[in-house]
């Protein structure tokens, strides 16, 4: 006797798609967490390195080179990577998870492919300029003043990205954040690392713009404050619902 196939469920079938599809978009999103955070921290290093073999012994032509490097591959990555995902930076995708625009899953998806994505940054800058692929930074950055300046970083970073995609004109946000990460760097005692995964990054290059082990924890909880406090500013200043437009594409 025959049996007739079971005809699956549509309901079934229908979730199933759903299912993959939220599986691409998500690994979409964080190969473009990866690429881009690889790219900004290989940015970071590199231009660090030149600017200390190009311009021996001048400090602040040397923060100038650097400062103008990064804040201008932020406006590029940010612009060439905002259809997927442009954070780039764990502080704000945690913002983001907050205010419920992402999921734990899928915050947790990127915050793990922006550490992977700078550390390989790190080490590709690293082997260009004939260093060696890994070599833990001794430039220790501790104290006050440098931890308040990493809080007034973020803080700041997280007003301009949230600010700038509540505003007339989102698509601005690009330059509002380059522009703020290159002014951000010579108006902070810490030259505005403001990032938990380029902070991290950076200590495996022991040059220009490497940071020591021992001072990456202090300088991730005042940069995890910042962001809180940037947040609260952000919810004075531009009040909306939890489900007030994504508030994606930003970034260090």
């Amino acid at each position: 006797m025959g049996v007739l196939p079971v005809q699956p469920d549509r309901d079934v079938v229908a979730g199933d798609a759903h299912l993959r599809h939220r599986l691409v978009r998500l690994r979409q999103k964080a190969a473009a967490e990866l690429v881009g955070t690889g790219f900004l921290v290989a940015t970071v290093i590199g231009s660090g390195i030149a600017a200390s073999r190009l311009s021996p012994g001048n400090i602040g032509l040397q923060l100038l080179e650097y400062s103008l490097a990064t804040g201008a591959v932020l406006v590029a990555l940010i612009l060439a990577l905002h259809p997927v995902s442009a954070s780039f930076n764990p502080v704000v995708t945690l913002v983001e998870r907050v205010l419920g625009t992402i999921s734990t899953r899928t915050a947790a998806a990127l915050v793990a492919a922006q550490v992977a994505g700078g550390l390989a940054g790190a080490v590709v800058a690293n082997l260009m300029f004939d260093l060696p692929a890994v070599t833990l930074s001794q430039h220790a950055r501790s104290g006050s003043g440098l931890w308040l300046g990493e809080v007034v970083a973020t803080l700041g970073l997280v007003v301009v990205v949230l600010g700038t995609l509540r505003g007339a004109d989102s698509s601005r946000v690009a330059y509002a954040v380059g522009g703020y990460i290159a002014a951000a760097y010579w108006f902070t005692s810490s030259t505005s690392f403001a990032n938990p995964a380029v902070t991290l990054a950076r200590t495996v290059t022991d040059t220009f713009a490497g940071i020591a082990p021992s001072s990456v924890l202090a300088f991730v909880l005042a940069q995890l404050l910042g962001g809180a406090l940037g947040l609260g500013a952000v919810a004075l200043l531009h009040p909306v619902g939890r489900t007030a437009p994504p508030a994606r594409k930003a970034l260090p």
